[in-house]
């Protein structure tokens, strides 16, 4: 799915606004990068305002769980009437994995926006389609390829800098 004509979550539909906060989302990818965490960075977005930011902390917090998406879905908690996140955008540097998916379906988040794909666990398109497969209870708008140059180029630099170091015996992990 692509964007739609209306975009309750962050204003203007598409372009401008998307770009704008993708540009959100790669300044939290360029933090997680600085900690020595894989740049991947998220931001939600409600009636036009920036309510949670994420980004990547697996390596520090020693948690398999601790993705941009699900840091900045965490951040939520306690600003709605309920659990859902609804009326709400999501913005990620990079396709959301089968688990960030599952937790984007389970908040009810409206509308999903990412950068780059991601050919080894992309569950919004690329191996799957979990935010938009209608046997679930809840779909979600998808618009792919936002300020996808930057968000694959944070990612191949980070990469191949991680190789080029003798610290990590050159695994790349």
């Amino acid at each position: 799915m692509t964007g739609g004509n209306q975009d309750d979550q962050g204003g203007a539909p598409g372009g401008d606004r998307d770009e704008a906060y993708m540009l959100l989302a790669i300044e939290q990818a360029r933090l997680a990068a600085e900690e020595g965490e894989v740049p991947i960075g998220a931001v939600i977005v409600s009636d036009g305002r920036v309510i949670a930011r994420g980004r990547n902390r697996r390596e520090s917090r020693r948690d398999p769980t601790a993705h941009a998406e699900m840091e900045a879905i965490r951040q939520t908690i306690g600003q709605f009437a309920s659990w859902r996140v609804e009326r709400a955008a999501l913005y990620v540097t990079l396709e959301p994995c089968p688990m960030c998916a599952g937790a984007i379906v389970q908040s009810r988040i409206d509308r999903v926006v990412y950068g780059c794909a991601d050919p080894k666990a992309g569950a919004a398109a690329t191996l799957y389609s979990l935010l938009s497969d209608p046997r679930l209870n809840h779909r979600c708008e998808v618009r792919a390829g936002v300020l996808e140059d930057q968000c694959r180029e944070l990612l191949r630099s980070f990469f191949r800098a991680r190789r080029a170091s003798p610290s990590d015996g050159g695994r790349g992990e």
